[in-house]
């Protein structure tokens, strides 16, 4: 993997203090019982896990969950898409992050061919319409899409190989990433542009250094969400690792192709 641009005392420190920011924010929410979805899409190998972890790992274990479904059931593939991940949305004071969500049928579904065209269609159709409906049921939803680039993935997919720790991670798909690299860029930005709703925008996170988008991704999502006593200053986004979606020459760089 790529070293660094920040040093390890200074990433713990500053990561210390924006999760401070973040118990903050839990304790109103709970307090106030509002409801928080956050999803994490992205390349293999672009850091979801490790992003997931460096937002959760001081929360309150009863108000947080990481929901990380496996492939559907037989019998799931037969009920409504959506249906299995109702089930898993936030209950009053909760807070939910989805390891991959809904738009795999976007994604790994549509480049693999594990769905038919029929069905990606009427995902893409009707998945903005859903998301406005939770929010309209008071459900704050926000949307990370981790990207790397193909250089960087390809050096994180040979380390999970190496790493006695990471073997769970390995999967047949991850070892077709490089191979449908385009397509899985096409499948992105589609995606992206399709999916990138007023409810529940887009919000792109350039994620060839971890730690930085660590930082950058926590200071985005604190500056999102109302709190009380927020810590303002200490929220810096960097505005070539956070990017809106659509990306242009203003915001550069792109999305890694």
């Amino acid at each position: 993997m790529s070293k660094s641009l920040i040093s390890e005392d200074t990433y713990e420190a500053d990561l210390r203090l924006l999760q401070i920011e973040l118990v903050k924010l839990q304790r109103h929410n709970i307090q106030k019982g509002k409801r928080l979805l956050v999803i994490f899409e992205g390349r293999d190998a672009a850091g979801k896990d490790g992003s997931i972890k460096s937002v959760t790992e001081n929360l309150s274990p009863r108000d947080t969950k990481v929901v990380a479904l496996a492939a559907p059931s037989s019998l799931e593939e037969h009920e409504w898409y959506f249906q299995r991940y109702v089930a898993q949305l936030p209950s009053s004071g909760e807070t939910v992050l989805f390891n991959r969500s809904w738009y795999n049928r976007a994604g790994v579904e549509k480049v693999m061919g594990f769905c038919t065209d029929d069905q990606y269609k009427l995902f893409m159709a009707t998945v903005n319409d859903f998301e406005s409906l939770l929010v309209r049921s008071e459900i704050q939803i926000i949307k990370y899409y981790l990207d790397i680039s193909k250089e960087e993935q390809e050096k994180r997919l040979k380390d999970r190989k190496k790493d006695p720790l990471k073997q769970w991670k390995i999967s047949p798909i991850d070892q077709k990433a490089q191979k449908m690299w385009d397509a899985y860029s096409e499948a992105r930005d589609e995606m992206l542009k399709k999916t990138n709703s007023s409810d529940a925008p887009w919000t792109v996170i350039c994620a060839n250094d971890k730690k930085l988008a660590h930082l950058n991704l926590i200071a985005d999502l604190l500056s999102r969400i109302n709190y009380p006593d927020k810590d303002k200053k200490i929220l810096k986004i960097n505005p070539k690792i956070v990017l809106s979606w659509p990306v242009t020459s203003k915001n550069l760089p792109k999305l890694a192709k």
